[in-house]
């Protein structure tokens, strides 16, 4: 059997395509369009919202934090998303890995 090469935004589509991916992403969105709102609103400056966004998407925003910050609480947000989205490509490829579909094949066959 030969192996099939995939482009990389093949292989991102394939992995975003599933449920566990896009569950992950829709409750990470969720938690950062919270994150902000709440900070938004905190006239104090003091709000602690953007931990828990920061821990869903865990390990790849602890690399973040080691990179230099914009000033202010905004510049985070598109690096919270990309480490999600990173993330979530991610756990679509091991949850293709692991259930053993590879995507191309058709899902209208027989099942017996």
């Amino acid at each position: 059997m030969t192996a099939e090469k995939h482009s990389v935004p093949h292989t991102v589509r394939r992995a975003l395509t599933s449920v566990p991916a896009l569950l992950y992403l829709a409750v990470c969105v969720a938690l950062i369009g919270w994150a902000v709102a709440v900070t938004a609103w905190d006239s104090s400056g003091e709000s602690m919202a953007g931990v828990v966004p920061t821990f869903a998407t865990l390990p790849l925003s602890l690399i973040v934090l080691a990179l230099p910050l914009p000033d202010g609480p905004w510049g985070f947000v598109p690096l919270l998303l990309v480490c999600a989205l990173v993330n979530a490509v991610l756990i679509g490829w091991c949850a293709r890995a692991l259930t053993g579909r590879s995507g191309s094949a058709s899902r209208s066959g027989s099942r017996s």
